[in-house]
This record gives C-alpha cells, sequence and structure tokens, in this order.
C-alpha cells in the first residue's frame, strides 16, 4: 500500500483530518485519569458535605486570597 501525504487528500479529506485529530486530542485530554477508582468513604463523604455547603449559600475564600494570608505565591 502506497502512503499518502497531505498533499494528496481533498479539502474535504484533510477537513476530515483535522476533526478527528482535535476529536482525539480533546478526548485524551479530558478523560478523567482516576475514572473506575473509589474515592476512600472518608473523602466521599467530605465531598458531599462541600457540595452541600456551596449549595446552601456557604461563601467560600479564593485560593489566592489564602495563599497571600499565608504568605505563598500563587
Amino acid at each position: 500500500m502506497a502512503m499518502q501525504t497531505i498533499s494528496d487528500l481533498t479539502i474535504d479529506e484533510f477537513k476530515l483530518l483535522i476533526k478527528k485529530t482535535v476529536i482525539e486530542t480533546l478526548s485524551e485530554m479530558l478523560t478523567d485519569p482516576d475514572s473506575g477508582y473509589d474515592l476512600q468513604p472518608a473523602i466521599e463523604e467530605r465531598l458531599k458535605e462541600s457540595s452541600t455547603a456551596l449549595q446552601n449559600g456557604v461563601k467560600t475564600i479564593p485560593a489566592d486570597q489564602v495563599a497571600a494570608e499565608l504568605g505563598l505565591e500563587w
């Protein structure tokens, strides 16, 4: 089988190649590396508590403010 070069592609074939490449790249970037792993019960409970607190209007402190108060560079 002869190798095909980009210059051999039609415009539609080239567009399809780009589209497939973008979709593949985004899929790789957006895939959760922890998918399939179970959370420890304590972590799961803490996340639920945090989510509930936010839904109930609990105010949070921005990370950059916390870092500044601790003398950390953010």
